[in-house]
This record gives structure tokens, sequence and C-alpha cells, in this order.
């Protein structure tokens, strides 16, 4: 499906306006292309259904943004980040899809600067990367964290600055427990190791997805991803959107 840009925003199809009881289905039809690339064996019979994961949701100013992954039962198709101006009414696809990508923790320090976690998993998960925003979300670029190949996960980051930062990759395999501290002096361009350690890695002030002012959580009985903006007891439902997008077939 061809993507345009427009205003900062890359759009795979008209923007949708939600109400409180309408959730947000995410646009996507299935093509040929993308079962060979996948490995899909689909039929009219025997579909595979395409499946909305949203992993985390934050605000920076005005703006809202979720991010996620596409996939079937067995595949991980695209990492997605998705945004909102206007309080979740509409919502907009923030960066084009990353192919064979899981996009987890999102994190701003300000209104400005911006950090998502997410790796390749294909079907290994390998290549953790971040993508950066200078601009409050309107634009990110995709930065890997080491140059080489590197199997393993984005387990935690923090950043005090918009220019310092760490980070965990967890690398263990099995029961052994491996996982690297990196350093960041450039805002995420390039990372440096620091630490190698076969014991669980915390970083100070880091958190996990969905413990800022926003989050997302699944909705079983109405098969949807809800998110919501609040914090304690107390939040605010902003959206929902419908976890059965497609089906390839």
């Amino acid at each position: 499906m061809q993507s345009v840009r427009v205003a900062g925003f890359f759009l795979f199809a008209l923007v949708t306006t939600l109400t409180a009881a309408e959730p947000f289905r995410m646009p996507y039809q299935c093509t040929e292309g993308d079962m060979d690339a996948f490995g899909l064996t689909c039929t009219m019979e025997e579909p595979c259904p395409v499946f909305l994961e949203l992993a985390s949701a934050e605000a920076a100013g005005g703006r809202m943004m979720v991010a996620g992954n596409l996939h079937t039962k067995n595949v991980t198709m695209f990492g997605i980040v998705l945004a909102s101006e206007d309080s979740g009414a509409t919502w907009a696809e923030a960066h084009e899809r990353i192919r064979t990508a899981a996009l987890e923790q999102i994190e701003f320090l300000d209104l400005q600067n911006g950090w998502i976690g997410g790796e390749s998993i294909d079907p290994l998960a390998r290549n953790p990367f971040l993508l950066v925003t200078n601009d409050g979300g309107r634009t990110w670029r995709q930065k890997l964290v080491a140059d080489d190949t590197k199997y393993g996960t984005i387990a935690q980051f923090h950043f005090d600055t918009p220019s310092h930062g760490e980070l965990v990759i967890d690398a263990s395999q099995r029961n052994k427990v491996r996982q690297e501290l990196y350093e960041t002096m450039t805002g995420g361009e390039s990372w440096e190791l620091k630490q190698l350690n076969n014991a669980p890695i915390r970083l100070k002030n880091a958190r996990g997805p969905n413990q800022g002012s926003m989050r997302v959580r699944p909705d079983a009985a109405g098969g949807t991803f809800v998110v919501e903006r609040g914090g304690g007891r107390t939040w605010d439902r902003v959206a929902s959107f419908d976890v059965h997008v497609a089906d390839c077939q």
C-alpha cells in the first residue's frame, strides 16, 4: 500500500474519527508480496488472521503516541507508531511501518526529545534499535544500538538529558542470563558498550511501558486494545483499537 506524507505523518489510509464506543481499525491489506515475504501459507478456506498488538503509550504536550506491531499467529510483520493531536479523536501513522520489527517502550524527556525502543524479529529477536525524535514526535529516525548483528531485545532504557542515556540489552539464551549496558552521549545516535553482566542490570529511574501518564491495556471481552490517560487508580479512556485487523488469504 502506498504511503503519503502529510504534515509530518505517513498516512496509509484516511484518518478515522473515533467516538467513545467506536474502536479504530488499523488499515492493512494483505498482498501476495507480503505473504511471500513473511512465508505465510494462507487460503480462502484457512486464512491467516493479522492482529494488532500495542505495547506502550506516551504523551508529549498535545500529542499522544502509541507503539506496537502487526503480526500473525507466528510472524511479526510490521512495527507501527500511531499519533494523535486531538486527544485521541483521530490517529495517523507517524513513521513508515518497519518490516519484521516490534516496537515497545516510549520515553519522552520533554516536549521535543523522545525515543521508542524496538528490535527486528525474524524469527529471533536481533538488531535492537531506537527511533529518535527531536521535534515532539513529528518525525523519527531509526538508529541501531550496535553496528554488527546483535541478538537480543532492549530490556530497558532511560535518558536523563537530551544527549545522555543508558540502555540495557537482554541477550540471554535459555537459562543463561546475559545483559549488556550501553551508554550514549549523542542522544541515541551512537552507543558505547560499558558493561557485561550475567545478572539483570537495573537502570536508575528507568520505567517500563505504561508506567507514565498514559497506558494501553488489552480488553479481551471487546477484542480491543484500550488507550487510557491518567494515573494511580484514575484512568480515562482515550481511544480503542481492534485487535483483529485483517486476514491474509
